[in-house]
């Protein structure tokens, strides 16, 4: 017998939810059966009355039910949550072997049925970020049950640090915040600063500054096939954050590369990873605005770069905010094609699930037309597999991003 209490939701959700998308929103809910407080555990079912899922609830999110399982038969033990948990990283030994493992993101949200909750791994230490209520009140189980289960594969893990500082968490009825998570008996590392090593490249990475959970992992292979047409390239990587696609480029065997953002830290961060990397001798950091110095060099006829990488922040995070953002990354592109010389290579992305794949593909037709070029594509990726695609949750499949070849 189910002791959960119940929530009926309407024709739109019950479809929504046999077609695997695992959240019910508000309006979405007809009538309620039972107690409960928000974060506990309620049980999904059609008008009729018929089981689609078990979730968290949370009233005070837009997301009403985030759901775990549509099967009758789990139970949500601790049991459970290690299986799943052991579930996610055999997966990840699998899609990112050997010394990839060590640095790459461990859960991903809904795609590993841990909804709002996210682990990366940065060599010895794990940052986490929780954006959900339910999974926030579970927190002190799973996250020594994770770090049980890297020890037992002869994984280092030294510490756990929380990067809740995002303004999600108010949505949930939660408080923003960062900090070291206390593992029982254990003290916090010294620094929240580590080394890792991705692509045969070494990085410093400030887990409780830098952005998101410190790093950007999720282009480690689209890096590489950067790396791969980079020789003998003049190389223009366009906000580079610290540096990571122009040191793939160096590292490829770029004549030279110039890596341009408009931090200033990051482009001191650049500067000290090219050093590190040995490759400052044929890196220039510039700080600047991209799309005044895309400006700047189109009014001076510049044909010093046979290579453009593109690499903006999300231009959107809403659809009512899509069409500007279209018309920023189409601005950008058609500047970095008119740059480029024929026999030129153009690297771009988004990062924005809203930026649909058919809309960014339209931009760049545009983009093409406008700047008078012919485009040859060379590769269309996504995301590293560490963060996987769930086909029925289109919310997963945020990164587009494409090599050409300007003919």
């Amino acid at each position: 017998m189910r002791n959960y209490p119940k929530f009926y939701i309407t024709k739109k959700g019950e479809r929504a939810v046999r077609g695997g998308h695992p959240w019910v929103y508000g309006e979405e809910v007809t009538r309620v059966e039972g107690r409960y407080a928000n974060g506990d555990l309620v049980d999904v079912v059609t008008d009729k009355g018929k089981y689609l899922g078990t979730g968290f609830v949370n009233d005070n999110s837009k997301i009403r039910v985030r759901i775990l399982s549509t099967n009758t038969n789990d139970r949500f033990e601790e049991a459970f949550w290690e299986r799943r948990l052991q579930y996610a990283l055999d997966y990840r030994k699998t899609v990112m072997p050997g010394d990839d493992f060590k640095c790459c993101r461990l859960i991903f949200g809904e795609a590993d049925q841990f909804p709002g909750w996210t682990v990366d791994r940065y060599n010895d230490l794990l940052v986490i970020q929780t954006l959900s209520l339910g999974m926030e009140q579970r927190k002190h189980m799973l996250i020594p049950l994770l770090v049980k289960l890297l020890r037992k594969d002869g994984e280092t893990i030294t510490g756990v640090y929380e990067r809740n500082d995002v303004k999600i968490r108010l949505l949930e009825g939660l408080e923003e915040g960062k900090g070291w998570f206390a593992l029982e008996g254990e003290v916090p590392p010294a620094s929240p600063v580590t080394t890792i090593c991705e692509n045969g490249i070494v990085y410093e990475v400030d887990v409780e500054n830098g952005q998101k959970t410190g790093f950007f992992l999720d282009q480690k292979y689209n890096r590489q096939s950067v790396a791969r047409i980079a020789k003998g390239k003049h190389v223009l990587d366009c906000f580079t954050h610290t540096g990571s696609f122009a040191l793939n480029a160096a590292k490829g065997g770029a004549a030279h590369v110039t890596a341009v953002d408009v931090s200033g830290e990051a482009c001191r961060m650049t500067v000290l990873n090219a050093e590190k990397n040995g490759v400052a001798d044929r890196m220039g950091v510039v700080q600047a605005d991209v799309f005044a110095l895309l400006d700047k060099l189109e009014a001076e006829h510049s044909r010093d770069y046979d290579f453009i990488i593109l690499d903006p922040p999300a231009f959107t995070k809403s659809r009512k905010t899509v069409r500007n953002a279209t018309a920023g990354y189409k601005d950008i592109n058609m500047k970095a094609m008119k740059l480029l010389p024929r026999g030129g290579y153009l690297a771009t992305c988004s990062c924005s699930h809203f930026m649909k794949e058919e809309l960014f593909v339209e931009m760049l037709h545009e983009a093409a037309v406008e700047a008078h070029v012919q485009l040859r594509q060379i590769e269309a990726r996504q995301q590293a597999p560490d963060h996987p695609v769930l086909w029925n949750v289109p919310e997963t499949n945020y990164l587009k991003f494409y090599i050409f070849q300007v003919v």
